[in-house]
């Protein structure tokens, strides 16, 4: 009983010792990875330094490629054949243009009426100008 005892106990001391191992290699490789990864990321930042030179190849390559998209979009809208008028050029080809909002609300039929004699005793009103904040006195004198 001593001796199995002894051996079992040896077998599973080994077996920690073994699973201790496998533990802390896991942990090491994970470490491992984890700093490959944090310096895989650092380069990927890190990038290419800026110098005059790089800059200005970069800035006759980008020129290019926005002349060559400029041309293309203007390519693109001469070939649909629908260029857009602003408003105004609107206006100065189509006279018609000038009379369609009078010719509208003549169709439609709700005229606005104005009653003028709401506008006729304005004189009568008390209108403090003291109370407005643009009124200026010396303004009246000159009147």
């Amino acid at each position: 009983m001593v001796m199995i005892f002894t051996l079992v106990s040896a077998v599973q001391d080994k077996l920690n010792e073994i699973v201790d191992q496998i533990k802390t290699r896991r942990e090491e490789d994970k470490v491992k990875m984890e700093k490959e990864a944090e310096e895989a990321e650092k380069v990927r930042f890190h990038g290419t330094p800026v110098t005059i030179e790089n800059f200005l190849s970069w800035k006759a390559k980008f020129d290019v490629e926005l002349i060559e998209l400029r041309r293309r979009k203007q390519k693109e809208e001469e070939q649909s054949g629908k260029s857009k008028l602003t408003g105004k050029q609107l206006f100065e080809t189509d006279h018609n243009l000038d009379t369609s909002d009078i010719k509208f609300l003549e169709e439609a039929g709700n005229s606005v009426e104005v009653d003028e004699s709401l506008f006729q005793d304005l004189d009568d009103l008390e209108l403090d100008d003291e109370d407005d904040p643009d009124f200026n006195p010396l303004d009246l004198e000159s009147d």
